[in-house]
């Protein structure tokens, strides 16, 4: 009972520091994780120790799909240079910097132990710095390559921690052996994905009230990441292809009523998630500083200050270096794509911040209970890999505002020009639908209302056309609540859904601009149908 309360009165705290980072304009990870790091510290907290095996489907199964969802396919492609040597290149090179950094620091931990540390530390979580970046409104170029990186930085750096702990297991190093087997595992994952969004697709199909959708929602995302593990996939590539798959047709066949609490229910899971993965740690820290004295609190902490050294100055130096190359390849071929600019780079650079799935891999290394050997220094990764995300979330997220204020990237105003050309085109298709309206009193009232909010559209897009230019005052959305023929309303806003799916899959617009406007039609849909729940008899 006194871990539930905790528990209850940390997550009500995790609201108002979330509330106060807004304020701050600093990510709110980095305050949960000072109150995770001031409850391993008190007396009457008490010592709570989490199945390994349960940390990562538990924290970062739902986390991760809730991202990949809203990911872009379009924009991805487009920036998969970047993302791809994010993902891959900086990871390995942070797995590298940090095993070399605490081999030197601890000579006799085991190589395999060390390369686990590494893969550990070395995903960073886009959240804590998009969450930031986004009230500043940088390039939306920036977001994309951030979100992505995201995406797939988790799945190599947890594919190197499957192989380390594999190593330890086996008693050595997993060399060139491995490369066919990670082969087969990320074939099969993608496979795996692909297949469980079409059963999943079909399922939804027979659901109709929301309570149902949500619990429908939850328990495929922890089935598909335990299916994958018990095929021994990988559990985050299978999600991220599911999830970015589910996305392309879940709109069509999901209707409003159901997609907009359910996304609120997913953005409070997710926070949820967050701050109880930093109140576990914190728990299961206590039971490690106290068997702490004063030489090894010393030694403990000068390793997790190197260890985040390494971690910062390897991400950087993987970015400012490709950024290097490629505008020197620029220089020389007209052909090489375009580079982030200095300043872009030093920014994508310092967005390192290191989050949940750091957390959830450290607290899934073996205890060493059922018979099952302790992980040679647990202690010390966990104990490094809690202070690399505490180091990352304070220093970097909270200078992350004032360096993005210094080095001026603005708003290309990318998003803003295809969420109104959305606008214009979901309504032209609308008011085409009316066309074949009997005519009516009511029809020619409905025309009139489309024809006028599509001359609004076509207003605002013509004034803020230009990239940079802020956005619109005044509502958001052209669409006021229908107030004319239920049937012929449904088909004109059919008509306008169809409209928004083909500008997405065609690559006239991402998703960004495609979720907005989405959720427009979404609350407009919700007024009509409340407005027709007034308006029929009783």
């Amino acid at each position: 009972m006194l871990v539930f309360e905790i528990v209850i009165a940390l997550l009500v705290g995790g609201a108002g520091l979330a509330a106060l980072s807004r304020r701050l304009g600093t990510p709110y990870p980095a305050l949960v994780a000072l109150a995770g790091a001031v409850l391993a510290l008190m007396p009457w907290s008490p010592e709570l120790v989490l199945d390994p095996e349960l940390a990562l489907t538990l924290f970062v199964a739902p986390v991760l799909l809730d991202a990949a969802f809203d990911a872009s396919p379009r924009d991805l492609r487009a920036n998969w240079r970047p993302v791809a040597g994010l993902a891959l290149g900086a990871v390995v090179l942070t797995v590298i910097a940090v095993a070399l950094a605490v081999r030197w620091m601890v000579p006799a931990m085991p190589w395999a132990a060390a390369i686990a540390l590494g893969a550990i530390v070395a995903p960073p979580d886009a959240a804590a710095a998009t969450a930031v970046l986004k009230q500043l409104k940088p390039p939306h170029r920036l977001l994309v390559i951030l979100e992505g990186e995201s995406l797939f930085n988790d799945a190599s750096a947890l594919l190197i921690y499957r192989l380390a702990l594999g190593a330890v297991a086996a008693g050595g190093v997993m060399g060139w052996s491995a490369v066919p087997m990670l082969l087969v595992v990320m074939v099969g994952s993608v496979v795996l994905g692909v297949v469980l969004s079409k059963v999943s697709l079909r399922i939804n199909l027979f659901v109709e009230d929301v309570a149902t959708a949500v619990i429908t929602q939850f328990g495929s995302t922890f089935a598909v990441w335990i299916l994958a593990e018990r095929l021994h996939l990988s559990g985050i590539l299978t999600t991220v292809v599911y999830a970015m798959t589910i996305s392309r047709t879940a709109s069509t066949l999901t209707p409003a009523r159901i997609r907009i609490p359910s996304y609120a229910v997913w953005e409070v899971a997710t926070f949820v998630l967050n701050v109880l993965a930093f109140v576990l740690v914190g728990f299961q820290l206590k039971t490690i500083v106290a068997r702490f004295d004063r030489e090894t609190w010393l030694q403990y902490t000068a390793i997790a200050a190197v260890v985040t050294v390494a971690a910062i100055l390897a991400r950087f130096a993987w970015v400012m270096g490709a950024g290097a190359v490629t505008r020197w390849r620029q220089r020389k071929s007209k052909s090489s794509p375009v580079t982030l600019s200095r300043g872009a780079a030093v920014l994508v650079g310092w967005c390192g911040m290191r989050g949940i799935v750091t957390l959830a891999a450290a607290l899934a290394l073996p205890t060493g209970h059922d018979g099952v050997a302790a992980f040679p220094y647990r202690d010390l990764i966990l104990f490094t890999s809690f202070s690399v995300v505490l180091g990352t979330l304070v220093v970097q997220g909270m200078t992350l505002r004032p360096l993005m204020s210094r080095l001026k990237l603005d708003d290309d105003g990318e998003v803003d020009h295809e969420v109104r050309l959305a606008r214009v085109e979901t309504l032209r298709a609308g008011l085409e639908a009316t066309q074949d309206a009997p005519g009516t009193e009511m029809s020619v009232l409905v025309r009139r209302r489309y024809e006028l909010q599509l001359r609004r559209a076509r207003q605002l897009l013509e004034e803020h056309s230009l990239p940079g230019m802020p956005a619109p005052a005044g509502p958001s959305s052209p669409w006021g609540p229908p107030t004319a023929d239920a049937e012929m309303v449904r088909t004109s806003m059919a008509a306008g859904r169809k409209r928004l799916a083909d500008l997405r899959a065609n690559g006239t617009i991402g998703d960004a601009a495609f979720q907005v406007v989405e959720q427009e039609l979404d609350w407009s849909e919700l007024d009509l149908q409340q407005i027709l729940r007034a308006e029929s008899p009783e």
